[in-house]
């Protein structure tokens, strides 16, 4: 478990570098991202956004993105969960399945272009 630990060691230093990197806007915006689990044998990563990352209203895009950039950047990552731990995630299958593994690499991150559907009339 020793060696899993030092090489984890090295991909948790190389995750938090890229979103160091690539977010900037977490913590510009008084957010944090903290890396609750990696494990490299299934080459899954899980995720957690706090502070104002809980109530904000983009953070589903910010979730889709470091999902989609982080499986294409960061090769033994095959799985990003990511979520706010506001319990749903708006927009994010109520925060279950934020793993998407082949699919979301290059796909949609921007959604349709509108917040959703208005209430019925």
């Amino acid at each position: 478990m020793s060696t899993e630990t030092e090489d984890g060691d090295d991909l948790r230093e190389r995750i938090t570098n890229f979103l160091r990197r690539n977010f900037p806007q977490i913590q510009m915006h008084g957010g944090s991202a903290a890396i609750q689990e990696i494990d490299r044998e299934s080459g899954t990563v899980s995720i957690q956004l706090g502070g104002a990352c809980s109530g904000c209203g983009i953070s589903p895009m910010t979730i889709q993105a470091i999902k989609t950039r982080m499986t294409k950047e960061i090769p033994e990552i095959e799985t990003v969960h990511a979520d706010t731990g506001m319990g749903g995630n708006e927009g994010m299958s109520g925060g279950a399945s934020p793993s998407m593994p082949g699919e979301s690499r290059g796909g949609d991150v921007g959604g349709g272009g509108d917040e959703g559907p208005e209430a019925p009339f």
